[in-house]
């Protein structure tokens, strides 16, 4: 009887472990369950979806370029497709041989891409999410990395007037065509946005996750390490530069946070005293009017 208990208490605990490994197994995996792949960029936000007839239409509220848009259109037709994949126990899709995927010109919706099924109802089998070239690669996009390289002394305001109204940032900015693409893709406009939006879009877009706080806090995991986000904006009646109450604030709120990485936007310039905290503490770094472009020649996007 003892050897026969044994026994059983092997096969038990041989059981367990079997089972363990199993689980951790599929933890790691990739898919996140059948039929569904792992998210890598963003979705577009969905505005509204209709099935007439044979076509499914999704609306995305995502600002359409003037003219064609070859990878926006690739981004909003597979996010279309997997956004019904996950209402096809809401809504028949049987009679559907046609996906459209719009998007908004202005206050009007626009047809971006669309995609036809092979068989009514069926639609195309699962694909990882679209990665813009530039933003895939082993390691995920540090920011503190690229801005390590950047000129050790300010170079001063480059208004020249002394006035206190800044231009639009986006007038001044060169965005890459495919970043344009997947900053559209989140619901951003790119030749109206503004330094924190275009930032924390880009972050996004590289694998980062951005979680809102406050109006001017974010917390974020960028690269792995825990990251504080301030965002100090611009208006009218300021001064252009970031201001020592500013930048003094951001330092110690950073100090007490406990995280181990801090990153503080702006449309302002930067002070002189930036340079000097970046050379004490390079954990701690200043996205400000001038380094912006930077920011973004960072991703080596082609």
């Amino acid at each position: 009887m003892t050897n026969a208990w044994i026994a059983i208490v092997a096969v038990i605990v041989i059981a367990a472990v079997i089972w363990f490994f199993i689980r951790r197994s599929r933890a790691s995996s990739p898919t996140t369950r059948a039929g569904r792949v792992s998210r890598v960029m963003p979705a577009p936000p969905v505005a509204a979806f209709e099935i007439e007839g044979t076509v499914a239409s999704v609306s995305f509220d995502v600002p359409l370029p003037d003219g064609e848009d070859e990878v926006l259109a690739d981004i909003l037709v597979r996010e279309a497709v997997e956004f019904l994949r996950e209402r096809r126990r809401q809504a028949s899709m049987d009679t559907i041989t046609r996906v459209v995927a719009l998007g908004r010109r202005g206050t009007e919706w626009h047809e971006a891409g669309s995609v036809s099924l092979e068989r009514p109802g069926e639609l195309p089998p699962p694909t990882q999410p679209l990665l813009l070239q530039g933003l895939a690669g082993e390691r995920a996009f540090d920011p503190f990395e690229s801005m390590s390289s950047l000129p050790t002394s300010a170079p001063g305001l480059q208004g020249g007037t002394g006035s206190d109204v800044l231009p639009p940032l986006a007038a001044e900015l060169r965005i890459p065509t495919t970043l344009q693409a997947g900053l559209r893709s989140q619901g951003i406009d790119p030749e109206r946005v503004d330094a924190a939006t275009l930032v924390i879009g880009i972050l996004r877009l590289t694998g980062a996750t951005v979680t809102e706080k406050q109006a001017d806090t974010h917390e974020a995991l960028i690269a792995g390490n825990r990251t504080l986000i301030r965002v100090v904006p611009h208006r009218g009646t300021d001064h252009p530069e970031l201001g020592d109450a500013e930048v003094r604030r951001f330092a110690a709120d950073f100090a007490s946070s406990g995280f181990e990485r801090a990153l503080l936007i702006t449309e302002k310039y930067s002070p002189f005293e930036i340079y000097d905290r970046e050379r004490r503490d390079p954990r701690a770094r200043y996205v400000t009017r001038e380094r912006v472009q930077h920011f973004i020649d960072a991703l080596a996007l082609r």
